[in-house]
């Protein structure tokens, strides 16, 4: 097999096609045609082939995991993941995932935080944050440290579950006390909001609705 061509990739800057038979066969990091010595008309190994094929795989899951990054931010294993289910191959994903870390496109901390903030401020508690973040397979003390980072940061934390709550039983008139009482206890739950200070604000909500 002998190389027809080696030809800059006009959509992914610093990448090369490796053109076999008329046609691209791999495209590759330009280092990686550089590392292996490829020149046009010289004979293709089996063992230069075989590292052609990793890094191809390599490329298109880190091209995979870019997009996924410009559309939003992403934890860790949560684009490792994505990029799984796509079908690339296990070493392309942890290749592409080592990569993103070291150019700091991917940064556990920074992703947990903006997402902690983001929910926060459309309703969603502590234990909710935790449960998502954890979902999401942040990692336990990265999780703990941002939650306790962002309820040191309020004044007082029962006032949103108590606003929540203002408004939640506004929208359970007609109810029995016994039925208002549960329905907005699983409320509040589901959004994260629960243990004794919360309960106490609920009951509190019910007596003045």
């Amino acid at each position: 097999m002998m190389i027809d061509g080696l030809v800059p990739d006009p959509r992914r800057p610093g990448s090369t096609r490796v053109l076999v038979g008329g046609r691209a066969a791999w495209t590759v990091p330009a280092d990686v045609v550089v590392a292996l010595g490829l020149t046009e008309g010289a004979p293709l190994g089996g063992e230069a082939m075989a590292r052609l094929d990793a890094a191809a795989e390599e490329e298109g899951a880190m091209r995979s995991a870019l997009r996924s990054l410009e559309r939003r931010a992403h934890g860790t294993r949560e684009l490792a993941r994505k990029l799984e289910r796509k079908g690339h191959a296990p070493a392309a994903v942890e290749a592409s995932i080592e990569r993103l870390g070291r150019l700091g496109l991917l940064d556990d901390l920074a992703f947990a935080r903006s997402y902690a903030s983001a929910r926060s401020a459309r309703g969603r508690g502590p234990e909710r944050l935790r449960h998502d973040l954890a979902a999401m397979a942040v990692p336990a003390e990265v999780i703990c440290q941002v939650v306790n980072e962002l309820q040191a940061g309020i004044s007082d934390p029962l006032a949103q579950p108590r606003a929540l709550a203002q408004k939640r039983v506004a929208q359970l008139k007609g109810l029995s006390a016994e039925a208002r009482r549960r329905r907005l206890a699983a409320f509040l739950a589901r959004r994260g909001f629960h243990g004794a200070e919360v309960r106490g604000v609920m009951e509190a909500v019910l007596r003045e609705g």
